[in-house]
């Protein structure tokens, strides 16, 4: 290793609203929930990532208080997000020797951040001791991420399910030529559970509670050709407040996401009617390509190949396929760096 390289370290981060990755050396070293435990008394960050996220509705302690920074994909709370990007470059000993390199990053951004969330975000990373920032926007480091080859002057359709924003975008040599990104994913499809759960069964869940009941019964389509098994639901009766348990199918859940849903399938539908023509037959040829957590729901790809009538493919790993364009764009900089701002 060189004495340029030593002093220099360069980091790509997906900055999610449900969970941070950070990447290092080709390899994912950080996969942790973006969410921080903070003493309001001492302002003291007592945990981060996974810890936090188990002290979330459990603590006694009314000081102490579980926050997540970003919410709709960009930062919410700015104090917590520079605290969430230092832990999170601190987890990873980066600059834990003699004297801390110099920071390079490169950070994902939704494609429909304002101005100003965007400075928030390179505000927030240059606080956490980052010395350059750079962005790119997420559907172009989902199609990198997926193996697209996003120069060539094909058209590509990349529809990215996050925590906070749903971000669909046709992408050709090396530009996103038309977009829509809406705050409908992860985060709304939990709030559409608990509220099922209240209204249907008389029961409050929390946070966890319904993303749990999401990962584990999640559907988009009410028939499934091979449907997961009814899932015990742990909460609290509405009526009597005392601790009761209600078996949830997948049925129950699709119902629950069914606007959220028409909500994402219509914004696929704007996009594709704003495609220009040549870039459209190209979308018909390869479909539309699915990444984030949210295309890991039971029978969305169906669903929007039934709306669209075109092929749907989720990508390998689609949790990480942001991440792992990120990396790629930073690793080879040069040949994308006009993607990156």
């Amino acid at each position: 290793m060189g004495l340029f390289s030593f002093f220099n370290k360069e980091v790509a981060m997906d900055l999610g609203t449900a969970n941070s990755i950070v990447i290092y050396n080709d390899q994912v070293v950080i996969d942790e929930p973006s969410i921080v435990a903070v003493d309001r008394t001492s302002n003291h960050i007592i945990a981060v990532g996974k810890r936090a996220q188990q002290m979330a509705g459990k603590t006694d302690n009314k000081n102490v208080e579980t926050i997540r920074p970003l919410r709709g994909g960009v930062i919410a709370d700015f104090e917590m997000a520079q605290h969430l990007i230092r832990e999170l470059i601190g987890m990873t000993n980066i600059n834990r020797s003699f004297m801390p390199p110099s920071l390079r990053m490169v950070i994902c951004i939704p494609s429909g951040i304002t101005n100003v969330e965007e400075r928030a975000v390179r505000e927030s990373a240059e606080q956490a001791g980052a010395k350059e920032i750079r962005m790119i926007h997420e559907p172009m480091a989902a199609a990198i991420g997926i193996g697209i080859d996003v120069l060539e002057p094909e058209g590509h359709m990349i529809v990215d399910i996050g925590g906070g924003t749903a971000e669909i975008a046709v992408i050709s040599l090396g530009g996103i030529v038309c977009n829509n990104s809406i705050r409908v994913a992860g985060d709304e499809f939990n709030e559409n559970v608990v509220e099922y759960m209240r209204k249907q069964h008389n029961m409050v869940i929390g946070e966890r509670t319904a993303e749990q009941v999401k990962i584990k019964v999640g559907a988009a389509i009410s028939e499934l050709d091979e449907p997961p098994e009814d899932y015990p639901t742990l909460g609290r009766d509405l009526l009597t407040g005392l601790p009761k348990e209600i078996l949830v199918n997948y049925k129950e859940i699709a119902h629950a996401l069914d606007k959220s849903i028409a909500r994402i399938e219509q914004a696929i539908l704007d996009t594709l009617s704003a495609t220009p023509p040549e870039l459209a037959a190209d979308i018909y040829r390869t479909g539309i390509y699915l990444a984030g957590g949210g295309s890991l729901l039971r029978g969305l790809d169906q669903r929007i190949s039934s709306k669209t009538k075109l092929q749907v493919h989720i990508a390998e790993d689609p949790l990480r396929a942001v991440a792992r364009g990120t990396g790629i764009a930073l690793k080879n900089f040069t040949k994308f760096h006009f993607l990156i701002r």
